[in-house]
């Protein structure tokens, strides 16, 4: 299969990806970004269970927000990763989607 992406255009994406891994990697030394930047991405990870598990049961963010008696607002914030999650928001959700919440250390 043939790019539709011109070679220059190529090289330029690469090179920008290239300075931000070197970019992302000088920050990450930091004990306080690294802890930082994993939170961020848990959090995320979460947010995207959380929307994916809602689509495929086909569920509005208002109807969730109704199972779990809250605003749509809230849910919308769950999924766009800018919600702190409690052990109980997390399980209501679970009980929702019949789901077991499970916590693994890696």
């Amino acid at each position: 299969m043939i790019s539709s992406i011109p070679m220059k255009k190529k090289y330029r994406q690469l090179k920008q990806d290239t300075y931000f891994d070197r970019y992302l990697k000088q920050q990450l030394k930091s004990l306080a970004v690294k802890k930082t930047y994993e939170e961020e991405g848990l959090r995320l990870e979460i947010a995207y269970e959380i929307n994916k598990l809602r689509r495929k049961h086909r569920f509005t963010q208002e109807i969730l927000a109704h199972k779990l008696n809250t605003t749509q607002s809230v849910i919308a914030r769950m999924e766009q990763g800018q919600q702190n999650f409690t052990l109980n928001t997390l399980q209501k959700l679970g009980a929702v989607f019949s789901k077991k919440l499970r916590v693994e250390f890696a």
